[in-house]
Parts: structure tokens; C-alpha cells; sequence
């Protein structure tokens, strides 16, 4: 056991892996890290899939299995991916029970190329949430203005979901405020609220990339300091309002039939600029009552030298207004930089489902071959 993941989690962070194969299910690698790593989640992405579909052979027989059925692209990628999400719903069964629902959970996505179609995305969440049939799952649905009321629907049909490609503090309380709205429908429907459970994706990283690249552009002087600042004090902001939110009157009143608060999750923790502390995105926002993914690199180096001490984020409020505030006077426009993120967050989940549809097809053919 790691002790420095250890203390992670006993800081109330839940350490998810942003990764999921075949591989890892088989050889008892994700058990390995449930046990030694404290991880006690998984999320995937169509990208994760492409990759475990490219470099493992475990696949071979299912996907021989479907081009002799004459299986079309689309429901195989589709019959591949619940295949393995329902496996390691099962492998993480145990720790769901252990956590009362709160963790054990794994993450499939809808595919993104739905993500302007609401009636279109609530239809394929029951269809994973049927086909998977296991109670700690998660449909993850992107934070699109269209996805806002499906993610509002999903949830109200008692179905649990991981709300995904969130980077501003607009859209995120737009995402709090559709999952209020679904627990408000679903007992309206007469679900039970404490079975519903739901995560907000808060994508970190990236707003550094974009943000650090207007810096170096920028004729302000004096902003060089203000690198690698943004994505943790953008983050740290989305936990004070999530703070606001879950305090109040609203949610109040439907903990009372037991409803469950929306847990922020850190996504996109893995550093992309090598002059940061690679564990940057996980030891500055550690907060209890979070979920952190981070892919195994990222892992690996807060196992080996991630310094846990404490809470990170509610005693930094005013330091990271300060950093947005400090941006702005540097002439970074916020709300051009998050829509920026979130047109660029979009097209690469639709250029990562047909990277994955590519490889199924090239995968089908050759069984077929």
C-alpha cells in the first residue's frame, strides 16, 4: 500500500483511474491497484478504448465473434466498450458496497458526436444504463448547453451520471443546477434519491495550456509569474461555488428524502507541461468530499513523491480570486478562454469516437480477412 495515496484518500479524496482494458481486468492489474493504490474508481474515454483495443490481443475472439455476425461498426464499438465497463463494475463491486454507493463506480461516455442532440443523448444513456445493468455505473454526458437538459432527464429516470467537459464556473453551476433539477424530477417520479449518484467533471489541465499560451502572447509585462497559476485557482473557485450550492436551501430539502451532493472530480490531472511538478493538479487540490482520475503516470509519481498536507483549496479562495483577477488585468479574457476549451473539449471527444470506430473497423475487417 502506498502510503502517500493513502493519505490522499484519508484527506476525503477519492482516487479514480482515468484508464480501463481488457489487460488490466484479466491479469488482475485493477485489482492490483484497488488494493495497492488505493484507487476506487475508473473512468474511461473513447480515446482509453482505442488504445486497449489497438495493443491488446484479449479482444481478438470477441471482435472475431462479431464480424462473423456481420456486426456494423457502431454496435460493435458498442457491445466491446459495455463488455468491459460491466466487467469492472463487477471487480469494483466490493468497494461500492464498502462506500455505500459513493465510490466502486465506473464511467462510460455517450458517444460525443450527440452532444447537440438532447433527445438523442437521453436515449443512448438508458441504453448503456440498460445494456451495463449494474448499479455503480456512471454515464458520462458533456456539459454542452444541449447536454444540460439531458443530463436533467437521465438523472430524473434514477439513472447516475458523471457530468463531463466542464472548464468555466458558468457552466458549471449550470451543472449543478441541472442535477438539482433531476433529483427534483426523480422524486417527483418517485426514485430513490439516496440510489442516484453524480459527478462533475472539472477539466484542469487544459486551461493552463490554453491560458499560459495567451501569456507568452501577451505583451502585458510582468504576467510570466501568472503560468501554470489559472487551472488550480479556476478549480479551487469551482469548489467555493460548489460549497455555495450544496449549503443551501435547495439541496437542503432534498437530502431530507436522501439525496446525495454532486462531488466535484478533478479530470485532466495529468500535467502536460514538463516544467510543473508532475503531481501538480492532485496535491494542490486536495479537498474532501472530491474525486480525482488521473491516468497511471500521474499515479505512479503521487505514490512515489506526492506531498498530501492537508486541505489545498477552501484556505486559497481569496489567493486564487486574486490569480483570476491578476489574469484578467494581464488582458485574459475568462469567458473567451473557456469557450475556446469547450469547442476544442467537443471536437476532440468526436475526433477520439472516430479514432475508436476506425480501429474497431480495421479490427472487424481483419477478422474477417
Amino acid at each position: 500500500m502506498s502510503d502517500r495515496l493513502k493519505a490522499l484518500s484519508e484527506a476525503g479524496v477519492s482516487i479514480w483511474l482515468d484508464d480501463l482494458s481488457r489487460e488490466r481486468i484479466e491479469t488482475g492489474d485493477l485489482t492490483d491497484l484497488v488494493k495497492d493504490r488505493s484507487v476506487v474508481g475508473v473512468t474511461t474515454n473513447p480515446s482509453i478504448f482505442a488504445a486497449a483495443l489497438a495493443e491488446g490481443e484479449r479482444y481478438a475472439d470477441q471482435v472475431a465473434e462479431l464480424a462473423r455476425a456481420g456486426t456494423d461498426v457502431d454496435e460493435a464499438v458498442f457491445t466491446l466498450t459495455t463488455t468491459d465497463v460491466r466487467n469492472a463494475c463487477d471487480l469494483l463491486m466490493d468497494v461500492w458496497q464498502e462506500s455505500d454507493g459513493v465510490d466502486g463506480r465506473v464511467s462510460i461516455e455517450v458517444p460525443p458526436d450527440l452532444a447537440s442532440d438532447t433527445d438523442a443523448t437521453v436515449e443512448a444513456a438508458q441504453r448503456l444504463w440498460d445494456t451495463v445493468d449494474r448499479p455503480n455505473l456512471l454515464i458520462k454526458i458533456p456539459a454542452t448547453t444541449e447536454g444540460a437538459p439531458a443530463i436533467t432527464e437521465v438523472l430524473g429516470r434514477g439513472i447516475s451520471v458523471n457530468v463531463t467537459l466542464i472548464f468555466g464556473l458558468d457552466r458549471y453551476r449550470a451543472v449543478m443546477d441541472a442535477y438539482l433539477q433531476g433529483l427534483e424530477q426523480a422524486k417527483g417520479a418517485g426514485h430513490d434519491l439516496s440510489s442516484i449518484h453524480s459527478v462533475a467533471s472539472f477539466f484542469v489541465s487544459r486551461v493552463d495550456s490554453e491560458v499560459d499560451a495567451r501569456l507568452d502572447a501577451s505583451d502585458a509585462g510582468g504576467a510570466a509569474h501568472l503560468k501554470g497559476k489559472a487551472a488550480v485557482a479556476n478549480a479551487r473557485l469551482a469548489y467555493e461555488a460548489y460549497e455555495g450550492v450544496f449549503a443551501g436551501e435547495r439541496f437542503a430539502a432534498l437530502a431530507q428524502d436522501g439525496a446525495r451532493p454532486q462531488r466535484p472530480l478533478w479530470a485532466s490531472t495529468g500535467v502536460k507541461n514538463p516544467d510543473y511538478p508532475d503531481t501538480l493538479y492532485v496535491t494542490e487540490l486536495v479537498v474532501d468530499g472530491t474525486v480525482n482520475t488521473m491516468p497511471q503516470k500521474t499515479l505512479e509519481a503521487v505514490a512515489d513523491h506526492g506531498e498530501v498536507r492537508g486541505d489545498a483549496v477552501r484556505e486559497n479562495y481569496a489567493s486564487a480570486h486574486e490569480v483570476m483577477d491578476a489574469l484578467a488585468g494581464a488582458g485574459i479574457v475568462y469567458d473567451d478562454v473557456i469557450a475556446v476549451l469547450e469547442k476544442e473539449g467537443v471536437q476532440k471527444f468526436v475526433a477520439s469516437w472516430r479514432e475508436l470506430q476506425e480501429t474497431v473497423q480495421g479490427q472487424l475487417r481483419e477478422a474477417q480477412a
